[in-house]
C-alpha cells in the first residue's frame, strides 16, 4: 500500500530543477501513505512519484520501478495484487524474469507482456500509473471497485496524477478552485457523488474500474470492467455453498503479508465473518494468532439507546467473537476530548469537509492499530453485495424517486440565495440519479419489484459505496495502515450480483444468503445478529464541544462559512434545534451536521481554496 503521483508534459523538459522540485513537493504530500520509502523518476516529458508502505517483499520492491532493459517504462503502483503468485508463475513460464518477490514486479512484467489488458488478469485493490516512453503514453488504472483511490487532472499539454487531491494540490500550476458543479458535490447528500468527480475545479477521479491514457494527443477513458445481469442458476444451498468457498480464497489470499496483519472485529455478521475466516488462514499458514480490533466510547454500554440503525451495542459481540475465533482482541475506548483534540485530521486525510465523530474515531482507531499492525481486514462492502442497509427493506425508501437513502434531507435551506440559485441543488441531485438508472444492467423478463432491487443494488455499488471506501482508505492511510476489503472480490460481487433477492434475504432477513455461508463459522447469537452501523460517540462531552464551536463561529462577522450558508437561514435553524435535523438524510451521527459546517469552514479558511 502506497501513495502515487506523476506529472505528463509534452510542452516542456521535466528534467530541469524546477520541474524536480515540482514532482518532490507532490511526492511528499504522499508520505503518509508511504512512511516506509520514496523516490521519483523523472525524464524529458515524464515525472514519476511513489511514498511506499512495506507489505510484500519489504527489501525489494522499491518504487518508481523501471522495467529491465526498458529504461522509459517506469510503474508507480498502490495497493495489492492478490494473485500474483499466480501470474508470476505464467509470466515465468513465457520468459520473464525476477530480481524481487514483490507483486508490484509482477504488474510491471504483466504490463509489459499484456500492456492494458493485463488489469483485466489483475485480483486485487490497486491504482498505478505506468508511463510508457516508447509510446509516449501515460496509463492510469483502478481497481474494478475503486478500493483504492486515483485523481487526475488534465492539463495543456498532458496531465496530473496522485492517490489523493493534495498531491496535485501541491503543483505549482494547479490552482485550489470549486465551481457551482462542484459546490453542488460537496453540498450533495452522502453517497450521491457523481463518479469521476474531483469537487476541486479541474480535478478528475479515474473511476472504478476504468482505464485513463494520456498521450500527445490527449486524454482517453475507457472502462475495463462492467456488472452484467445474467440469469443465475443453483438453488439456495448451492449457492451458500459457493460464497462460502469464494470468501474462504478471498480471505485466505489476502492474509498474504510479511508485517502483521489483524482484523476490524465490530462483533457485526460482516466483521465476523471476515475474522473468523482470518483466523483460520492464519492458523492453516502456521502464522500467530489473530489479532482483532474494535472501537468503544466512553460510557457508551449506559447511553446505548436501541434505534433501527443501531438495534443493539457493538461491543459485547465483539467481545463473544473474539472468544469464538480464538484471537488476541483489544477494545479501542476513546473520549470526548481525544475526539475533540483529532477533530481536523480527517479534513486534512481527506482534503475536504467531512461529517464528524464517525470520521474522527476511525482516525484515531487506526492510530493505534498501526502501532502493533500494518495490515488490517475490514468487513466493509458486504452491505452494498447482500443487501443488507434498512433501504432495501423498507417499501417507501425504495419506492422513492431519488436515491434511497437521500430521500429526505438536503442542504438547500441553508444556502445563500445566491448560492441556491447558483447551484439548483435539487436539479442537480436528480440529474445524477438519473444518470445513475440509466446505467443499470437490465435482465429480460425480470418482475418490475426485483427490477428495482437490482437497480437499488446496483446504486448501492456504485454510489453509496464509494463513499465508504474512500472514507476507509483516506482515513487509514493518513495513519500508515492498509485497509483490505474481502467483501469487493470482484468475483464474489459479480456472483452474487446476479443472485435473486429472494435468496439474499433468506429466511426473511436481511443478508440471509451471507448467514446461510457462514453457517457453522460463527455461534447462533452472532449469525443472526440484525445489522447495526458504525457507532457513534456517546459522550455529551463531545457534543456539547462541537455545539459550543457553532455557537462562536455564528458570531464571527468574517467566517468564511457564511460566502455560502446564509448566516440567518443557519440561525432559525439551530434556534429550533442545535442538531440541524432535516440537513442530512443518513447521518452517522446526531453531531454530523454541526461537524460537516464547522469542517466547511476550516477547509475555506485553511486550505486556500477559491470559489469561482
Amino acid at each position: 500500500m502506497c501513495g502515487i503521483t506523476g506529472w505528463v508534459d509534452f510542452g516542456r523538459d521535466l528534467r530541469g530543477e524546477g520541474e524536480r522540485a515540482a514532482i518532490e513537493a507532490m511526492t511528499a504530500t504522499m508520505i503518509c501513505r508511504g512512511p516506509d520509502a520514496g523516490g521519483t523518476w523523472c525524464s524529458a516529458h515524464a515525472a514519476i512519484g511513489h511514498r511506499r508502505l512495506s507489505v510484500i517483499d519489504l527489501a525489494g520492491g522499491a518504487q518508481p520501478m523501471r522495467a529491465p532493459g526498458e529504461d522509459d517504462v517506469v510503474l508507480t503502483f498502490s495497493g495489492e495484487i492478490y494473485n500474483f503468485t499466480e501470474l508470476r508463475h505464467e509470466l515465468a513460464a513465457r520468459g520473464h524474469e525476477f530480481r524481487t518477490r514483490s507483486d508490484t514486479e509482477v504488474l510491471l512484467h504483466g504490463y509489459l507482456e499484456w500492456g492494458a489488458d493485463c488489469v483485466r488478469r489483475l485480483n486485487g485493490m490497486f491504482a498505478f500509473g505506468v508511463w510508457d516512453g516508447r509510446r509516449q503514453e501515460l496509463l492510469l488504472a483502478r481497481d474494478r471497485l475503486g478500493v483504492k483511490p486515483l485523481y487526475y487532472a488534465a492539463r495543456q499539454d498532458g496531465v496530473l496524477f496522485g492517490s489523493e487531491p493534495k498531491s496535485v494540490l501541491a503543483h505549482p500550476d494547479f490552482r485550489a478552485e470549486i465551481d457551482a458543479e462542484g459546490l453542488a458535490e460537496l453540498f450533495s447528500q452522502v453517497g450521491t457523488g457523481t463518479p469521476g468527480h474531483g469537487v476541486y475545479r479541474g480535478l478528475s477521479q479515474v473511476r472504478p474500474g476504468t482505464l485513463v491514457r494520456a498521450g500527445r494527443d490527449g486524454i482517453r477513458e475507457s472502462a475495463y470492467w462492467r456488472l452484467e445481469a445474467r440469469e443465475h442458476a443453483g438453488d439456495l444451498a448451492s449457492t451458500a455453498g459457493t460464497v462460502r468457498e469464494l470468501l474462504a480464497d478471498i480471505v485466505h489470499r489476502q492474509t498474504v503479508a510479511d508485517v502483521p496483519l489483524c482484523s476490524l472485529l465490530s462483533g457485526g455478521l460482516d466483521s465476523s465473518v471476515v475474522s473468523a475466516l482470518a483466523a483460520d488462514s492464519l492458523s492453516r499458514r502456521d502464522r500467530a494468532k489473530l489479532a482483532t480490533f474494535s472501537v468503544d466510547f466512553t460510557g457508551s454500554a449506559d447511553a446505548f439507546t436501541p434505534d433501527q440503525l443501531r438495534p443493539s451495542h457493538d461491543e459485547p459481540f465483539a467481545r463473544a467473537a473474539a472468544e469464538y475465533i480464538g484471537s488476541r482482541h483489544s477494545t479501542i475506548t476513546l473520549e470526548a476530548d481525544d475526539l475533540v483534540t483529532a477533530q481536523w485530521a480527517p479534513l486534512a486525510a481527506h482534503d475536504l469537509p467531512t461529517f464528524g465523530d464517525m470520521y474522527v474515531s476511525f482516525v484515531l482507531l487506526c492510530r493505534e492499530i498501526s502501532k502493533q499492525s500494518t495490515v488490517a481486514l475490514s468487513g466493509e462492502a458486504a452491505d452494498e453485495v447482500f443487501g443488507g442497509y434498512p433501504w432495501y427493506h423498507v417499501p417507501a425508501l425504495l419506492a422513492a424517486p431519488t436515491f434511497p437513502w437521500a430521500a429526505r434531507g438536503s442542504w438547500e435551506p441553508l444556502l445563500r440565495p445566491d448560492v441556491r440559485t447558483r447551484i439548483r441543488l435539487r436539479e442537480y441531485a436528480a440529474d445524477r440519479y438519473a444518470q445513475a438508472l440509466a446505467e443499470v444492467p437490465r435482465l429480460a423478463g425480470e418482475s418490475p419489484e426485483d427490477r428495482r432491487i437490482r437497480e437499488i443494488l446496483y446504486l448501492g455499488l456504485t454510489r453509496w459505496l464509494p463513499f465508504l471506501l474512500d472514507r476507509k482508505d483516506r482515513l487509514s492511510m493518513a495513519c500508515g495502515l492498509e485497509v483490505r476489503v474481502p467483501f469487493t472480490d470482484h468475483r464474489l460481487v459479480e456472483y452474487v450480483w446476479n443472485v435473486p433477492w429472494s435468496m439474499k434475504e433468506a429466511g426473511g432477513i436481511e443478508k440471509g444468503l451471507l448467514r446461510a455461508a457462514a453457517d457453522g463459522l460463527l455461534p447462533g447469537d452472532l449469525l443472526r445478529r440484525r445489522k447495526s452501523i458504525y457507532p457513534g460517540a456517546a459522550d455529551p462531552a463531545y457534543e456539547r464541544a462541537i455545539d459550543a464551536q457553532l455557537r462562536r463561529l455564528m458570531t464571527q462577522p468574517d467566517a468564511p462559512l457564511f460566502e455560502l450558508i446564509s448566516r440567518e437561514a443557519l440561525t432559525a435553524a439551530y434556534a429550533a434545534d442545535p442538531r440541524l435535523p432535516g440537513l442530512m438524510s443518513v447521518q452517522p451521527s446526531s453531531t454530523s451536521p454541526v461537524a460537516f459546517l464547522l469542517d466547511v469552514n476550516r477547509w475555506l479558511e485553511r486550505s486556500g481554496v477559491t470559489i469561482r
